[in-house]
């Protein structure tokens, strides 16, 4: 070997062992440590805007100042936009220590967004809970990671009909996979609940009674809880139900067949919907008014009466528990104790169907109108439209930077492009000659959004861009997560380890350049509610090795 072929060498050998030692600076844009200040320390001089965000948080260490706290009502910090931030289609990095409440009254909300919801181009990254997806607490605390640039599948999915549903009742992501309840109200049949393993394909795991439907569902400390109901199938003009045997238990689910009985609702044939708010569970019954807390054995106890009629569904948002109503209708506050406050109707609607937590704000679905109305505080909405010429509005959720929404009597699925622009996704159930079609339920689950439908009984799924969700619940305390685009696909990373992916896709489709502004704590589900230190933006996709390095 020569001696400038040895030199050349050890040239080569020391650049490898820098780049060994300090993979955090190549390709380092955005470092924003949030202790103290949300400077950016890459260099780059991305500096960030506070907006209302205290940043003298106790760190990982326990010292201070050494995180950001967000609030979960309106803090963030805004990043304007640099050609250094322009990620366009190649690989990049998000990487950031998190910390989130064991005990909680709102939504987790987004860790990190850079999104044009009118071009639906960009990025998201966050933690969603969906309650309120008409009867179900569907999502509760899963990472979610997303990118798009417009790009939508060419149509749903058929996942197929769980068992001889007539209706996917309710649904929950837990423990890695989705599972739904059914009403199967003929014959000898009798509501299921059913493991979605993919395709087309159901694992049936039992019934917890003799009731014809498995209304709601909930995961609460980390077990799912399903709520059983005797379903009038003559609301939705179906032929009356054959098995009309009284449901209103709430049960466990302790693995294939096994069921604890967790009391039921008192004087209730149907439970109607489970939400898990400061870490207690709450319910409601289909026709009997009030509001009920489980006592953690089989009591499930009063906790007032909202307004004159009974209950509809029920959404954590901004330190309270909502309830919305039939009959009278609107939408009441609690806050502990036995005392509800009135928050306003949505006009001239008789029933107020759904929640969904949107950019910030607090959304319902209504009969008879079909139209979607936003709380703006105290007791005012506003009318954001309404879904064509639909009827009702029962599933919401929010997937990928938008909101999307199902429907009665056309069983169709529409997204919400902004105030009275509401683009129809199709018309999922198509049954035909009969009155009503529902789109009952909704869950966001391995990168897809769901929908379970009436009539049909069958369950669809559509990809909108491309996203990794961790269907598991998100643990408390503090977390390092990292979100990575790396060629044809997205990586999930929870503590160095990865956890999610998504489809491949071809990266030239996935131009996500935007003008916008990267926001910390906002985005298109809610304002964070945690603390965030070390927050990093990499042009570039890290490895496993030195994802686990930031730990």
């Amino acid at each position: 070997m020569s001696a400038y072929q040895m030199i050349r060498l050890s040239v080569t050998i020391i650049l490898m062992g820098v780049a060994q030692v300090t993979p955090a600076s190549d390709g380092l844009v955005g470092h924003w440590k949030l202790a103290g200040d949300c400077n950016d320390y890459s260099g780059n001089a991305n500096h960030g805007i506070n907006h209302g965000v205290a940043l003298d948080a106790t760190g990982r260490d326990g010292a201070g100042p050494g995180a950001a706290l967000f609030g979960g009502r309106d803090g963030y910090i805004e990043v304007p936009h640099s050609a250094s931030l322009n990620l366009g289609a190649g690989d990049f990095t998000i990487a950031a220590w998190v910390k989130t409440y064991e005990v909680l009254d709102d939504v987790i909300g987004d860790i990190m967004s850079k999104y044009d919801a009118a071009a639906r181009r960009g990025l998201n990254l966050g933690i969603i809970t969906h309650a309120g997806m008409t009867s179900s607490q569907s999502n509760y605390r899963n990472l979610h990671f997303g990118i798009d640039n417009a790009r939508l599948a060419p149509e749903w999915t058929d996942c197929g009909r769980p068992g001889e549903s007539v209706m996917g009742a309710s649904m929950a992501v837990w423990n890695g996979s989705l599972y739904v309840g059914t009403c199967e109200p003929y014959g000898d049949q009798v509501g299921r609940v059913y493991r979605y393993l993919g395709d087309a394909d159901w694992e049936d795991l039992g019934s917890p009674d003799g009731a014809n439907t498995i209304m709601a569902m909930a995961v609460y400390r980390n077990r799912l809880y399903v709520g059983t109901a005797a379903y009038n199938t003559t609301g939705s003009l179906l032929p009356a139900a054959e098995n009309t045997t009284p449901g209103g238990r709430i049960l466990r689910y302790d693995g294939p067949g096994q069921w604890t009985y967790c009391g039921s609702i008192p004087e209730a044939k149907a439970t109607y919907a489970l939400c898990v708010y400061r870490d207690e569970l709450y319910g409601i019954a289909m026709y009997v008014p009030g509001v009920f807390k489980w006592d953690g054995d089989q009591t499930w106890a009063c906790c007032g009466i909202p307004g004159d009629q009974r209950s509809m569904s029920l959404a954590v948002h901004n330190g309270g528990l909502w309830v919305s109503g039939n009959g009278s209708a609107g939408v009441h506050r609690y806050d502990g104790g036995e005392q509800w406050r009135f928050c306003g109707k949505q006009q001239e609607n008789t029933q107020t169907y759904s929640f969904a937590i949107h950019e910030g704000r607090m959304y319902v679905g209504t009969w008879p109108d079909g139209s979607v109305h936003r709380y703006d505080g105290g007791d005012q909405w506003t009318n954001v439209g309404r879904c064509a010429e639909e009827k009702e509005v029962m599933g919401m959720a929010v997937y990928n930077g938008k909101m999307y929404v199902g429907t009665l009597p056309l069983g169709a699925v529409y997204r919400y492009d902004g105030l009275n622009d509401w683009p129809s996704m199709g018309q999922i159930d198509t049954t035909p000659e009969v009155p009503y079609r529902r789109v009952w339920s909704m869950a966001v689950y391995d990168g897809r959004l769901f929908a379970g439908t009436l009539p049909s009984g069958h369950i669809y799924s559509l990809e909108a861009g491309k996203s990794a969700t961790h269907d598991y619940e998100f643990p408390p305390g503090w977390q390092h997560v990292a979100a990575v685009r790396d060629g044809a696909v997205l990586r999930l990373y929870l503590n160095g380890e990865q956890v999610a992916a998504s489809t491949a896709f071809d990266p030239a489709d996935y131009d996500i350049s935007t003008d916008k502004p990267l926001r910390i704590g906002f985005g298109a589900h809610d304002y964070f509610n945690g603390a965030m230190s070390d927050v990093r933006l990499y042009n570039r996709a890290l490895s496993a090795e030195e994802i686990d390095g930031l730990r």
